[in-house]
């Protein structure tokens, strides 16, 4: 298992692409959270490129959120140099079998989608929101949100392919009991969840003790679906 140099939390999307790269080069490419930075990367790359190119009606948002939320992901590995328990709860099911090796990078690649979206992303959301003083259900806010989706799209089938083309599914009886498990999981399914969760934390922001509850729910709920996830063959 490689060790990733820690950073001081990025400011702009370039630097998220720049840190995912540096994340690239200092793991093996079997390792776990390699698997889904290589995803996330290509994901980021492609949001970066449409970001002057009209694609988003309020580019300076999406940037804002892509950033805050990669620093969600990039917390996370940071964490993971120390003790597990300082490990985000979320988190902690993909860190913690990274290296094991009877794992299918598939099945990272989707975890750590899984754990990002569902838990990162709507809290990403309700903080940039707070910060750019606006509201989730604002402007074009939503509509650019889903724009997104195209692009995740494009990057899940790459992936599902690039698993299919490189093993021997035919005979491979383990590779089609992972296929089989990630069948029914979507990232455009994960993102509609982490918009509805988005807004229930938006709306008990200033709710004593909901929040927090929501929270910790959300936590533990995202960490038991990359569970299922990440079984072992």
């Amino acid at each position: 298992m490689g060790d990733i140099p820690t950073v001081e939390a990025v400011t702009s999307i370039a630097d998220v692409i720049a840190r995912m790269q540096q994340i690239e080069s200092s793991l093996p490419a079997a390792d776990g959270v390699a698997c889904f930075n290589r995803m996330y990367l290509q994901v980021t790359q492609d949001v970066a490129g449409r970001l002057s190119q009209g694609f988003f009606s309020d580019p300076a948002f999406m940037e804002a959120l892509d950033v805050r939320f990669a620093n969600f992901y990039f917390a996370a590995i940071d964490d993971a140099s120390g003790p597990s328990d300082q490990i985000p709860p979320a988190w902690q099911p993909l860190i913690g079998v990274r290296s094991d090796s009877r794992i299918y990078p598939i099945q990272f690649a989707l975890a750590g989608m899984n754990t990002h979206i569902n838990h990162d992303l709507p809290i990403a959301l309700v903080d940039t929101c707070a910060q750019l003083a606006t509201a989730p259900d604002a402007g074009t806010h939503h509509a650019d949100y889903q724009k997104v989706d195209t692009l995740l799209d494009n990057a899940e089938q790459s992936i599902r392919e690039s698993f299919e083309s490189g093993v021997a599914l035919q005979t491979d009886r383990d590779a089609h009991a992972v296929l089989n498990l990630i069948a029914n999981w979507s990232i455009n399914s994960a993102r509609d969840v982490a918009w509805d969760t988005a807004m229930a934390l938006w709306m008990s922001r200033h709710v004593d003790g909901v929040e927090d509850l929501l929270m910790n729910s959300l936590a533990r709920t995202v960490a038991m679906a990359s569970r299922c996830l990440l079984v072992a063959t």
